[in-house]
């Protein structure tokens, strides 16, 4: 690849990371192109090199945003597959996820966002629920698929809404309080 190319694609990752985070912490309307193009330090008229419209840069962003969670468990050296139902709701029914919805799930930041989104990040959206059900049920017992799966959607449905609901909550005990009763329900999964 090329000096150029290789600085174009740069640019264009600097400007989906930008929107990844800045989106689910804004929502998809709550920022535009401009400012996130000077977030990223770059000009609105650079957009449409990288761009076709913005509900591409719009489902880049949401798939970078699901992918940051695998990205961080490599970079911490673990195995999700090893991992846990306990080990998935502590980290992700956390205070930490809670804090931080620029770094976390866009379902907890973005869900109804996302549902009035273009069709190209509503596909991303139901592969990444297809994929958090299986890794879910997978750890889940139940006599057979189809109660492992329910098993599943109920506490990943929990999980992303819980976090939602800590966020919502003004009060911190309480806040606490939904995030250890998730986690709770989510470890019992595997019993």
């Amino acid at each position: 690849m090329g000096r150029s190319q290789l600085e174009k694609q740069k640019t264009h990752e600097k400007i989906v990371e930008t929107a990844s985070k800045r989106l689910r912490e804004e929502g998809l309307e709550g920022i535009g192109v401009a400012d996130l193009m000077k977030e990223a330090g770059l000009t609105v008229g650079g957009f449409y090199k990288h761009f076709a419209s913005r509900d591409e840069l719009v489902a880049e962003a949401i798939e970078s945003a699901f992918d940051s969670w695998g990205r961080r468990l490599e970079a911490e050296g673990v195995d999700p597959a090893k991992m846990t139902a306990a080990d998935i709701a502590d980290r992700y029914v956390s205070a930490y996820h809670r804090d931080n919805p620029g770094e976390g799930c866009p379902f907890a930041a973005l869900t109804s966002d996302i549902a009035r989104s273009g069709e190209k990040a509503r596909r991303i959206a139901t592969e990444r629920l297809e994929r958090n059900f299986e890794a879910l049920a997978s750890k889940a017992t139940g006599a057979n698929e189809g109660e492992r799966r329910r098993k599943a959607i109920m506490a990943f449905a929990m999980m992303a809404g819980g976090v939602g609901l800590a966020r919502v909550s003004s009060d911190e005990a309480l806040s606490d309080e939904i995030l250890e009763t998730i986690r709770d329900f989510v470890a019992d999964i595997e019993k």
